[in-house]
């Protein structure tokens, strides 16, 4: 297509060229201005376009009274250009940050309808990129936070995607009113104690007075700082995958990175490289947190060093780095019998354990260490467990989550350690599949 007086459509329809083959397109509607302006072009572009099929999803978040006749004016909308629309209803969870709690669920209600290969189109534009790197900026962001929004990202199962971010408000403006198109003013955009409303309505509109290109120059700011984030992550990803070497301990299917790899990089590229490990673990630690990780990395050999995080620990073990969540932080388990030794046992919170081979003879239970175990081993007599365990460097973390197969007193196995799972004694085999990840992110 040609542009026309207002090239929108032919911009638009070229960033979102790449995916014209996504089975669908949802587009995040509240009503307002820009998402107004984005569901006309799309809804209109359809008409002599091949895109794939259009729905709408308008996200209400009962947060003030004038919302409740917003779902109806985006019913009627969508109606007149013939795009379904589904309305979302969330409960946004109080806390210090209204703004953040109303994103949060916004975010969620979009996840859900978002499944593979599908897309979520959302309408923020050039301006609202120059108000997040400044809202960022004096919040102290890095690299990553400078870099603004960005163009595209994975949500949920399918992809999120920002097609005006090279557009003006003004511009979005002037579609409208050559349009005709009307939308919600939401009460709540004019309220200067929310810190983006403060920074549009009585910031910026000093800083382009003094400065008419700040929008834009900010907005290719923060163009390079995404460019600069694409190579520290090139450069994560050099390091990371130097630093995950196999280890004999992989059968725990933990997160875990070799430590000696790590120590050779300078600090900042330590930290680079750990933020983009535990990025999709955890809830990044802000720069005064980092601490934690200089004394993980530098306790003494004997040390039981562990770096606590908003979703789970990292702790160092057998020369690596291991990252615990969900079971894994957990009350150590309950010992209990083995009624039926040839079917699996799910244990409680602990993982699944099996027997293969010549099962031996009952009643069989499974404890957990708790000191001053003793083994009798072919050629070898008895032996601490303890002992055995350290022989074996086995994980501290480990050792109490570790299944041991008793016949009355006598400890018969230690699930997965070659020559104490049975295999050597009896002629049959302990294994332990242990608990998987369960933090919640991703």
């Amino acid at each position: 297509m040609n542009p026309s007086k207002s090239d929108l459509p032919f911009r638009l329809l070229l960033n979102l060229q790449p995916w014209r083959n996504a089975a669908h397109w949802h587009i995040a509607f509240s009503g307002g201005l820009d998402s107004t302006v984005l569901l006309h072009l799309l809804a209109t572009l359809a008409k002599t376009q091949s895109l794939p099929p259009l729905s709408a999803i308008h996200v209400h978040h009962g947060l003030q009274a004038a919302a409740d006749a917003w779902p109806d004016h985006c019913q009627s909308v969508c109606d007149a250009l013939c795009v379904p629309l589904q309305v979302v209803r969330v409960q946004v969870q109080p806390g210090a940050s209204l703004e953040r709690a109303a994103r949060d669920a916004r975010y969620a209600a979009f996840i859900d309808a978002t499944q593979a290969n599908e897309v979520l189109l959302t309408a923020q534009h050039r301006d609202d990129q120059a108000e997040t790197l400044l809202f960022r900026l004096l919040r102290g962001a890095g690299v990553t936070g400078l870099s603004g929004m960005p163009r595209q990202r994975p949500l949920g199962k399918g992809n999120l995607l920002r097609p005006l971010l090279d557009a003006t408000r003004a511009e979005l403006e002037a579609y409208a009113a050559e349009h005709q198109l009307n939308w919600i003013e939401d009460p709540s955009n004019q309220d200067r104690q929310f810190s983006r409303n403060y920074l549009r309505h009585q910031v910026f509109p000093a800083l382009t007075q003094r400065w008419p290109q700040a929008m834009s120059t900010m907005a290719r700011s923060a163009a390079h700082l995404s460019e600069a984030q694409g190579l520290l992550d090139d450069l994560a990803q050099i390091d990371l995958s130097q630093a995950s070497a196999a280890s004999e301990f992989d059968w725990l299917k933990l997160p875990s990175l070799e430590l000696a790899s790590l120590e050779k990089l300078s600090d900042a590229r330590q930290r680079n490289a750990l933020s983009h490990w535990l990025e999709p673990l955890t809830q990044l630690p802000d720069s005064d947190h980092w601490s934690g990780w200089l004394d993980l990395r530098d306790a003494t050999g004997d040390a039981r060093p562990i770096w606590r995080l908003a979703d789970g620990e990292l702790h160092r073990a057998g020369g690596r780095i291991w990252w615990l969540s969900g079971a894994w932080l957990r009350a150590a388990p309950a010992p209990g019998a083995w009624l039926e030794p040839a079917q699996p046992l799910a244990l409680a919170d602990n993982g699944m354990l099996t027997l293969s081979g010549q099962i031996p003879d009952g009643p069989l239970q499974i404890r957990y260490r708790e000191g001053g175990e003793v083994m009798e081993l072919p050629g070898r007599g008895h032996r601490d467990l303890k002992r055995l365990l350290n022989e074996r460097g086995v994980p501290l973390f480990v050792r109490g989550r570790l299944p041991l197969l008793y016949k009355g007193e006598q400890l018969l196995a230690v699930a997965n350690l070659a020559g104490l799972d049975g295999e050597a004694t009896g002629g049959w085999h302990l294994h332990w599949q242990p608990p998987g990840e369960d933090q919640g992110l991703s």
